[in-house]
């Protein structure tokens, strides 16, 4: 009889062993490496295979958080495109998580102000007024071409033509090295990298005839919220 139970025992778990082995052979290659969860789990969560796949950082994820305390968040590549609108404060700031959101979101945070909708980043470019989404006060956009005869201020939006990509860029100037003629920018959807420090990457510039040049492909200028409101 106790024969029977011990025998019966060890069925019961080798049985449930074997459940739990086809259940995570799926999750675990043959070095012992977890794969990524299928397509199928992912899709499930909302997230498309474009967003899921071969991502340099998981979609989503914190890259890193500007001196203002603006954090970036991971879109995966510049292939992502999810339709799930962002929020600051029941304020809309774009779609999850691009470029214009970031830069839309920072805008807001520290200087109370957004700019209209936009297909594209590169059409930042046209827009001439912000507004301030509470009092619907607004104030001037201006458009700095590249070469100007003053550097960009923090805060700025470096806008990138359409060129790039077919759709452009925009990136938010946190601050400037005058000694190393630097500029560092935090942004959204470019790189997809976690961030070293508190901006995204560092940019060279030159003055050349009084006239500084950022030395970046595609760059237009740079748009500045001017003080003056109506």
């Amino acid at each position: 009889m106790k024969y029977l139970l011990v025998k019966s025992l060890l069925l019961g778990m080798f049985l449930t062993t074997q459940v739990f082995s086809d259940i995570t052979s799926n999750a675990n290659t043959n070095d012992g490496s977890k794969t990524e969860p299928s397509s199928e789990f992912k899709a499930k969560k909302g997230i498309p295979p474009q967003c899921s796949a071969g991502c340099i950082s998981e979609y989503g994820e914190v890259l890193g958080v500007s001196p203002a305390g603006v954090p970036a968040y991971s879109n995966c590549d510049s292939d992502c495109v999810i339709f799930e609108p962002n929020h600051l404060n029941d304020i809309y700031t774009g779609i999850k998580w691009q470029c214009v959101e970031y830069a839309r979101r920072w805008l807001l945070k520290e200087l109370g102000v957004v700019f209209g909708d936009v297909d594209i980043a590169a059409d930042i470019w046209a827009i001439q007024r912000v507004s301030n989404p509470i009092n619907h006060q607004t104030q001037t956009f201006e458009s700095i071409v590249n070469g100007a005869h003053a550097l960009p201020q923090r805060g700025d939006l470096l806008i990138y033509g359409k060129s790039y990509l077919g759709t452009g860029h925009v990136a938010v100037v946190v601050s400037i090295n005058e000694k190393q003629q630097t500029i560092r920018l935090a942004e959204q959807n470019y790189e997809n990298t976690k961030w070293q420090k508190n901006y995204a990457r560092e940019i060279k510039y030159v003055n050349s005839d009084n006239r500084y040049w950022l030395l970046d492909s595609y760059l237009i200028g740079w748009k500045r919220v001017q003080s003056t409101k109506h």
